[in-house]
């Protein structure tokens, strides 16, 4: 180097053939904001007719890529199909478990009683999906089933391999394609009007003794080097979810420093939702809730996970975004008012039903509520409080490391060149400055002085910076008063 003000990295100082030498700096040509492009992975069980071993994550373009992968019918092919249906434009990873050794399928049936007094039709689900035949007045119950059984045929992507009972010729049986217990999740129902209207009745055995999940932390340890920063998942247990949190805040942490969330989803009981909600406790993991849906619980983890992908502005409430494809609940099982603010005080993100029949997020939060204290913390309630600090992060650190790649730290040269602190500090204001331009962080002027940076007392190499960051607010709520007068 040969001048105090212009340095190059790759011409050197003691050239001495004559010439002109030129070389490229790029450390200056991106001034602008990183792009907040999420990547989601999806960790669900596959069948044996998938192509695709198992812990060998891959990128997923279609609901048929992931039957070809993981088996027709599998979580994982489920859990893409719901994914896709509610972001098409989705960048898609999934890392597949085989079912656990020493597992159990969950199974169930139904039991049609007859003969038909009338005609009409007979419509079953089997979660999500519809199978309806017609019927013939005074077809008997043996003759409904094997009609089902040949409508079932023609849905090719059941999550369940079903067969007409050895001893009773008017029942089917049911079995999860997947072992374990999330097979339960696997809802068996029917149209009790159209039943009614044809006098047939159903009986039926919910999907349940499936038991023995695959262990989750075998495929968080295979996409560990990844970058994926949306995970969803199909467990619903404290376990596994646990073990979820505890990744994403490895992954997540200084150390590492990329920020990752996570989803899993509730369908049962209010209490149930609550209760695991509060024993992870994670600003990282989210738990929409939707009560009596016939979709499975992982359907609608899937689609929640894309829908958040679907947002690159960190700050950005998701309120009132829809989930499609994902069931609708009756009318008798949709959350009340009362109930929704219960699940907003305690860790779960409610869904609710509007217009069209279309599930949609209420707020989007985590489930985290309390402090290490176990003292009441809001800090981190909305899941865009924690969006918006990742991507803050992120968007200082790209600009330090664009700008600094190769640097002295210096004290500077008196009315030459100002301390390496004063110039770090600078591009970290005009970072920030871009930012609240954008609506990411907000008072940022009036917090400057509170941007530190300063010489680390024990490494001289080192520098350590200080940043206020003020996050941008959704707006959730409006209050009004109306006065009259007379």
């Amino acid at each position: 180097m040969a001048s105090q003000n212009i340095s190059f990295s790759q011409i050197p100082a003691s050239i001495r053939k004559p010439g002109v030498y030129g070389e490229f700096n790029t450390k200056l040509a991106v001034r602008s904001l990183p792009a907040n492009v999420h990547n989601m992975c999806i960790i669900a069980q596959k069948i044996a007719a998938g192509t695709i071993a198992a812990l060998k994550p891959i990128q997923v373009f279609s609901a048929s890529d992931a039957a070809t992968y993981f088996g027709i019918g599998s979580i994982a092919h489920k859990m893409v199909q719901a994914a896709i249906a509610g972001n098409q434009y989705l960048n898609l990873t999934v890392c597949a478990l085989d079912d656990a050794i020493g597992s159990a399928a969950a199974a169930g049936s139904i039991v049609i009683g007859g003969p038909a007094t009338s005609s009409g039709s007979l419509t079953i689900y089997i979660g999500n999906q519809a199978c309806e035949i017609a019927v013939a007045n005074a077809d008997t119950a043996a003759t409904m089933a094997t009609n089902l059984l040949a409508a079932l045929a023609a849905i090719a992507d059941l999550p369940v391999s079903y067969a007409i009972d050895g001893v009773n010729n008017a029942k089917i049986n049911f079995t999860a394609k997947n072992k374990g217990s999330v097979g339960n999740q696997i809802g068996i129902d029917y149209d009790t009007d159209s039943a009614a209207q044809i006098g047939v009745t159903i009986t039926i055995s919910a999907m349940a003794a499936g038991a023995v999940d695959p262990d989750i932390t075998t495929a968080l340890a295979a996409i560990f080097a990844s970058g994926h920063d949306l995970l969803a998942v199909q467990y619903i247990d404290q376990t596994s979810l646990t073990a979820l949190a505890t990744h994403l805040n490895t992954v997540s942490g200084p150390m590492e420093q990329r920020g990752a969330r996570g989803v899993y989803a509730m369908t049962g009981t209010l209490a149930a939702a609550t209760t695991l909600a509060g024993q992870i406790n994670s600003e990282r993991v989210n738990n929409p809730y939707l009560r009596g849906t016939r979709s499975t619980s992982y359907e609608v983890a899937a689609c929640y996970c894309a829908v958040m992908a679907s947002e690159e502005d960190p700050a950005m409430p998701l309120n009132t975004l829809p989930l499609t494809g994902i069931a609708a609940p009756q009318d008798d099982q949709r959350l009340s008012r009362a109930e929704q603010e219960s699940c907003l005080w305690n860790g779960v993100a409610p869904l609710e039903v509007g217009a069209g029949e279309n599930v949609q997020i209420v707020r989007a939060i985590s489930t985290y509520t309390k402090n290490p204290a176990g003292v009441a913390d809001p800090s981190l309630l909305d899941t865009t409080t924690i969006a918006t600090l990742d991507y803050t992060r992120l968007a200082v650190n790209t600009r330090l490391m664009l700008r600094f790649p190769r640097s002295k730290l210096t004290d500077g040269v008196p009315k030459v060149k100002p301390p390496t602190k004063d110039i770090v500090r600078s591009q970290v204001i005009d970072v920030l400055k871009q930012e609240e331009s954008l609506e990411i962080l907000q008072d940022v002027t009036a917090n400057v002085d509170g941007i530190e940076v300063e010489r680390d007392t024990q490494d001289n190499s080192r520098l350590d910076i200080k940043i206020p960051a003020k996050v941008v607010n959704g707006l959730h709520i409006i209050a009004e008063r109306i006065d009259l007068y007379l």
